[in-house]
């Protein structure tokens, strides 16, 4: 099963470790420092500021979609799948 995270990008929903609200990764020092960290890992998928941050075994995704709603594409999926 796969989740459309933004651009034109899927990926699979086994793989997502976390998905984080943009809210989240701006009042917390431990997220922030996990993301300067993880720079190498980073792809920024938004255009304009990213809504939540998703979190894979490989890599670290900003993206344009909020968190309500990529739990949402997650539950369909697995009530479809």
């Amino acid at each position: 099963m796969y989740i459309h995270i933004g651009e034109d990008l899927n990926i699979r929903a086994k793989d997502i470790i976390s998905i984080l609200d943009k809210e989240s990764v701006n009042h917390s020092n431990l997220i922030e420092e996990f993301l300067q960290r993880h720079q190498a890992k980073l792809i920024n998928l938004s255009k304009s500021p990213f809504k939540s941050v998703i979190i894979t075994y490989d890599k670290v995704y900003l993206s344009p979609i909020a968190s309500g709603t990529l739990k949402k594409r997650s539950a369909q999926r697995n009530i479809q799948g």
